[in-house]
């Protein structure tokens, strides 16, 4: 399969998953809001997809979302299913991605650093 197939598999995997999440995850501690799908990583044979979050919170509101999202993978499997036509319907493993915090990391140490040089 083509790099630039296996893109836009993930991509549209991406887009999926995000538009279904209000709806999966509607109810319970942790709100749907607060959740981004930071990417998708199928594997070549289309059976296993990695689904990178990340959860706005605290370690224990993070590890409640991945729980959460662990057991309603069947259901964003049924929804990829049913919306997106591939030869398999990938198993879903979601896995916590803190790029998001990290990059906000850098930037307050840029901010900081402007204003120390302004003073």
């Amino acid at each position: 399969m083509s790099v630039s197939r296996m893109e836009r598999v993930n991509s549209l995997l991406r887009r999926v998953i995000a538009e279904s999440m209000f709806s999966i995850m509607q109810g319970g501690e942790v709100t749907p809001g607060l959740i981004t799908v930071t990417g998708v990583s199928c594997g070549s044979d289309l059976r296993d997809a990695t689904v990178g979050i990340s959860v706005f919170g605290d370690d224990a509101l993070k590890r409640k979302a991945l729980e959460r999202l662990k057991k309603a993978a069947p259901r964003f499997q049924a929804v990829i299913n049913r919306e997106v036509r591939l030869k398999y319907t990938p198993r879903l493993l979601f896995k916590l991605d803190n790029s998001l915090e990290k990059g906000d990391e850098v930037l307050a140490i840029i901010s900081k650093l402007e204003q120390n040089e302004e003073a």
